[in-house]
C-alpha cells in the first residue's frame, strides 16, 4: 500500500474533531506556517505531504465539508427534525 492510501485511510477514519483539527492543521502546513524541522518533517518529507493531500484540499475548501467542523451540533439538528 503506498503512503498516499495509507493516509487516506488513516483520514477516513477520523473523528469529526479530529478531522477538522487535520484540516486547520494542513492549512497551515500548505501556507507554510508551521515550524517543519521542530515537527521533524524536512523540506523534501514536506513537499511529499505537500502534495499527497493535494487530493483533499479541494473537498476541504468546498462549503459542504464545513458541517464536519460542527458535527456533532449538525447531527443532533437532523435528528430533532
Amino acid at each position: 500500500m503506498s503512503t498516499l492510501n495509507e493516509i487516506k485511510e488513516a483520514v477516513s477514519r477520523f473523528s469529526p474533531g479530529d478531522l477538522a483539527a487535520f484540516r486547520a492543521w494542513f492549512v497551515e502546513l500548505d501556507a507554510g506556517e508551521i515550524d517543519l524541522a521542530s515537527q521533524g518533517i524536512d523540506q523534501a518529507q514536506a513537499q511529499v505531504l505537500r502534495s499527497s493531500l493535494a487530493t483533499f484540499s479541494e473537498d476541504w475548501d468546498s462549503p459542504e465539508i464545513s458541517i464536519y467542523d460542527n458535527y456533532d451540533a449538525a447531527k443532533a439538528s437532523v435528528q430533532t427534525r
